[in-house]
């Protein structure tokens, strides 16, 4: 028997202030998305824990000495 084909591409299950992305590489290799990267950038660094990050003391620091300024 013949695999049925997908008539319509699934949509990928992104979180709400994600809603939109799309992300295609064209023939070149190159990555297009329909998001800025600091957009993406700002929800990773809200909701993802970096473990070799996480135990670093001079980054804790440095972010309370910009909130002062």
């Amino acid at each position: 028997m013949a695999k049925k084909k997908k008539n319509q591409e699934e949509k990928a299950k992104v979180a709400e202030e994600l809603d939109g992305l799309s992300v295609n590489i064209d023939r070149f290799g190159e990555i297009q998305n329909s998001l800025s990267i600091d957009k993406i950038n700002e929800f990773l660094n809200k909701n993802v824990d970096d473990k070799k990050l996480r135990d670093r003391d001079d980054l804790k620091d440095s972010t309370s000495n910009e909130e002062e300024e």
